[in-house]
């Protein structure tokens, strides 16, 4: 018994043929393209303008079935996901017609700048601050690995407004486009071998107008998690695909491959850990449907806890997968003929950004289960 729907079923086939077409050698510009002329990139965004109706649920499948197909594109967890989905809920009719069509068909691109060098996770200790003039705002500020600046038309940047009534900093979300003065990109010199860079980012007196604030001024958090749960149910199916692609590699090398009279896959210890991983994949695709489904019904809360899980337990799943998948194939698995030794670190990135494990780990204890806490 399948527990998705045609529709999804449909979909999941659709993509992956369109994933094994391009293939681990894929470019991510045509692709990309390719992509979006199908409308699987703005699956999530609003039919009104321009996107395909849909919600986490699809889009995330998008990103799992190209990422098992050895192709995932980064940038779908930052451009339709967090970019277009805060935009969707919360920008004004004028920012959703201006960005909107052009993220659901990809002729437009956004990045998304939250992390600073000295806040790490805690967006609470953001230190990018936004000024208003008599004209619109002004920003200052650094941020640190931000996806995809150099092809990314703007930047939705996390910045902190000043409450007049309490003195407190409070989050705010502002549209930089590429070229506005003042806003410096530099790349990071990362081991990371993937197609999209990262920067360094600095605002030094960038000038916006009025309307480059996204949603209500006051609405602080609510705005900004509107976004990162999607961001996190993304990552989880970023990191499934990933894993299924090397544990599809593992095991058809363990079939055919025969050291003895027998298949290595014959052995029940290469049989069990691989067996061992595709469960631990499946149950963590079984956390993120119920958090994609949960954030597209509304359920923000309850999203939150899922997304969490869901990308702690694809992570983990993830670079188990990768590491037996390496281990399964010996002395080839760090070829480059069988494509898994780039794996080794690109699945580090799944326990790591966009919040740490321990960090989720942090968030179930004290938000889940009622412990103290404990930062």
């Amino acid at each position: 018994m399948n527990i998705e729907s045609h529709e999804h079923t449909a979909l999941r086939a659709a993509v992956a043929a369109l994933g094994h077409r391009h293939g681990r050698g894929y470019v991510r510009e045509e692709l990309w393209a390719e992509a979006a002329k199908l409308g699987y990139l703005g699956v999530n965004l609003p039919e009104e303008h321009g996107g395909g109706g849909g919600g986490m649920a699809e889009l995330s499948i998008v990103l799992e079935e190209l990422g098992a197909a050895g192709c995932p594109l980064l940038m779908m967890v930052v451009s339709p996901a967090i970019c277009g989905t805060v935009i969707a809920r919360f920008g004004t009719d004028g920012q959703k017609e201006q960005w909107l069509p052009g993220l659901a068909d990809g002729t437009r691109t956004m990045a998304f700048g939250i992390t600073e060098p000295d806040a790490g996770s805690n967006s609470h200790r953001i230190t990018t601050t936004a000024r208003r003039t008599e004209d619109g705002w002004i920003l200052n500020g650094r941020k640190v690995f931000i996806s995809g600046v150099d092809i990314a038309d703007a930047t939705l940047i996390v910045g902190r407004t000043e409450d007049a009534r309490s003195g407190r900093l409070k989050p705010c979300l502002f549209i930089v486009p590429r070229d506005a003065p003042g806003f410096q990109r530099s790349q990071i010199d990362m081991e990371l071998h993937a197609q999209e860079k990262q920067f360094e980012l600095v605002l030094d007196d960038v000038r916006l107008p009025d309307d480059a604030l996204v949603g209500d001024e006051d609405a602080g958090l609510l705005q900004l998690f509107a976004g990162l749960n999607p961001e996190r149910i993304m990552t989880a199916a970023f990191a499934i695909g990933m894993g299924r692609y090397a544990l599809a590699k593992a095991v058809g090398y363990a079939k055919t491959r025969q050291v003895w009279k027998d298949p290595i896959g014959a052995h029940q210890a290469i049989a069990h850990p691989l067996a061992q991983a595709h469960i631990e994949l499946e149950l963590a695709r079984l956390m993120m449907q119920k958090a994609a489904a949960l954030y597209d019904a509304g359920d923000d809360t309850g999203a939150g806890e899922a997304a969490n899980m869901a990308k702690y337990a694809a992570g983990e799943a993830c670079v188990r997968a990768v590491d037996q998948s390496v281990h399964t194939l010996g002395g080839n698995g760090l070829t480059r003929e069988y494509g898994l030794a780039s794996l080794i670190t690109a699945a580090r990135v799944a326990q790591i950004a966009p919040v740490s494990r321990e960090m989720i780990l942090n968030y179930v204890s004290h938000q889940s289960l009622g412990l103290p806490k404990s930062y």
